[in-house]
């Protein structure tokens, strides 16, 4: 959920805070690197309010229909996935520009990240997919900005259990979409993506493994 009313859940978590004290409202982002708010989210103060009491509201029920299910130590476990995706392209000369623009700090700020995550891909280095299981529960803990595309085929892939997700960990990937977004322009599959394509199927397959472990 980008641009100026991003902050909206954070009203939302304060207002169900509130209501719950003896609860810790934890607010954990899922796949949400294409999505927005829709015709709500438009920066006015105004319908923050609106947006931030709708989903409140939704928080309200969902913890109202919650149920327990019991369980041990035996049910609970953590398992990882390492995976190496192929840095994007346009990635390859920015450690040369960083050293011709060594006097343009914002330059230097907004991209310094970009070149440690290439430099890390190219020494090798692989970045944990993580799957946390409490009995019929997957709580998946994804890197970079996910299309929510690859949450969706998590729950697909596993219908008969609870499927979760947490994105934007370890966010030297920046943006990861989906393969054909890649073909389709727009923001995300351009230059604020730090993947290119390709990393769709390493991904879905790290996801896969983790849920039918």
């Amino acid at each position: 959920m980008k641009n100026k009313n991003n902050f909206f859940p954070g009203i939302a978590r304060f207002y169900r805070q509130l209501a719950v004290p003896d609860a810790l409202h934890v607010h954990f982002n899922g796949a949400g690197g294409n999505l927005g708010a829709g015709k709500y989210n438009d920066g006015s103060h105004e319908n923050r309010g609106i947006l931030a009491e709708r989903l409140a509201d939704g928080m309200k029920r969902a913890w109202e229909s919650t149920k327990k299910e019991k369980i041990t130590a035996s049910d609970i476990s953590w398992n990882i996935e390492q995976v190496a995706l192929p840095p994007a392209k346009h990635f390859e000369s920015l450690g040369e520009e960083l050293k011709n623009k060594a006097d343009n700090p914002v330059f230097i700020s907004n991209n310094i990240s970009k070149v440690i995550w290439y430099n890390r891909c190219m020494a090798g280095r692989k970045i944990d997919i993580c799957c946390l299981s409490v009995g019929r529960a997957r709580i998946l803990h994804m890197p970079g900005e996910l299309f929510v595309e690859y949450q969706l085929s998590a729950r697909a892939e596993r219908p008969d259990l609870f499927v979760a997700m947490a994105a934007y960990g370890d966010y030297g990937p920046e943006y990861i979409c989906t393969d054909i977004a890649y073909q389709q322009g727009g923001y995300e599959g351009s230059d604020a993506s730090g993947v290119a394509p390709g990393s769709e199927k390493i991904m879905m397959d790290a996801i896969k493994n983790l849920l039918h472990r």
